[in-house]
């Protein structure tokens, strides 16, 4: 099997929900990047991309993006579909391809608007089917549970299980919030951005976070009791994507690797948990690569959800300080398909700036899953 690189890639800023992206589709979102990517790189040839997306059209938007970015019509294009994982679960799927030869580049990531999200009906013919009342945009994830707040809910019975108290969640919002401050303050993350449709910041980042104002907010759940605005990650717009390919095309195109792919992994767990599959991931991923967490510089894990710091914290207690150290999605968003690009690119500028080795990417995702992928720095 051959080694896969990755050589680098870009995202947009993120957009919160009805912000800057609002009228900008997502194909057109994940367009814009994929030629900023190619134009950056100065890419030849790609032979195939593979996007993420959770909550658009439909109907393979992946190859609409590739379309709308002026790619030959000769280079194919599949969408991913593993919801919050959909973006690092492309990742996977093209370094799969890379090191079994069946491709040697490929720009692999994904995209998502909350804000230009449909909104969908059941036909009257499905059970579910309400009369006027039947429209949705939030798809049924287990088969006990269907609602438009089933991952607010979730997240509500993993703090239950786990008695994680709403001081700790909103510890770790301020902590987010101020470590994602002072990365833009110092420029961390401005090499991998593209300022795609006008963005010109990440929207949803609030240094000057106070426990005063968390302590104010109500659970968003009329029955909840732990879960805020805060505490959950918001809505969000964006789009990012990598360059994977080959140590003969990198080596051909004279193009120098950021990092190689030590190991990529995914799990199940009960849907019901769902926060737990970011944890569960990276602990696997670990085991596969025969390491412990204080091997790992950079954990860049998705916090949908501050419980999953708390997890995290209670799995790898010597690991805190490496755990989003330039803060997370409570601070940055979750734009859903393109955010397992975005942990990627984020661990790769951060190797950089720490001068650090080895990076570890997870995520979960709605009905009860996990992926994570371990990167070394070149």
């Amino acid at each position: 099997m051959n080694d896969v690189y990755i050589i680098g890639g870009l995202r947009s800023y993120i957009g919160v929900y009805n912000g800057m992206y609002r009228h900008v589709p997502a194909e057109k979102l994940g367009a814009a990047v994929l030629q900023e990517v190619i134009c950056a790189y100065g890419l030849v040839r790609i032979d195939e991309i593979i996007g993420g997306n959770s909550v658009g059209c439909g109907g393979n938007i992946t190859r609409l993006a590739a379309l709308e970015a002026g790619l030959d019509v000769s280079v194919p294009a599949v969408t991913v579909d593993m919801q919050c994982c959909s973006g690092l679960e492309s990742i996977a799927i093209a370094a799969a391809k890379v090191a079994s030869g069946q491709a040697e580049c490929i720009l692999a990531g994904g995209f998502d608007s909350a804000s230009t999200q449909p909104r969908r009906s059941c036909h009257p013919n499905h059970p579910a089917y309400r009369g006027d009342e039947n429209w949705y945009m939030t798809a049924q994830f287990s088969p006990q549970v269907w609602s438009e707040d089933c991952m607010l809910r979730c997240a509500e019975y993993t703090a239950e299980q786990f008695q994680i108290t709403r001081e700790r969640l909103d510890a770790w919002v301020l902590r987010s919030h101020a470590l994602a401050g002072e990365a833009v303050r110092e420029g961390v993350f401005q090499p991998c951005i593209a300022p795609v449709w006008g963005g010109a910041r990440d929207e949803g980042i609030r240094p000057a976070m106070r426990p005063q104002l968390l302590r104010r907010l109500k659970p968003v759940l009329p029955d909840g009791t732990v879960i805020t605005a805060a505490n959950a990650c918001l809505t969000n717009d964006g789009a990012a994507f990598v360059i994977v390919c080959s140590p003969a095309y990198a080596r051909r195109y004279g193009l120098q690797p950021a990092v190689k792919i030590r190991g990529v992994v995914s799990c199940g767990t009960d849907p019901l948990l769902s926060p737990v599959g970011a944890v569960q991931a990276a602990e696997a991923v670990l085991t596969r690569c025969g390491l412990r967490g204080e091997d790992i510089d950079i954990f860049e894990i998705n916090e949908a959800f501050a419980l999953i710091g708390e997890l995290f914290a209670r799995q790898f207690p010597r690991c805190v300080a490496a755990y989003n150290p330039f803060g997370g999605a409570l601070a940055y968003g979750h734009p859903y398909g393109a955010t397992g690009a975005v942990l990627l690119l984020h661990a790769i500028e951060g190797l950089r700036a720490r001068d650090g080795a080895l990076g570890c990417c997870s995520i979960a995702g709605a009905g009860g899953l996990g992926k994570a992928m371990i990167i070394e720095r070149v």
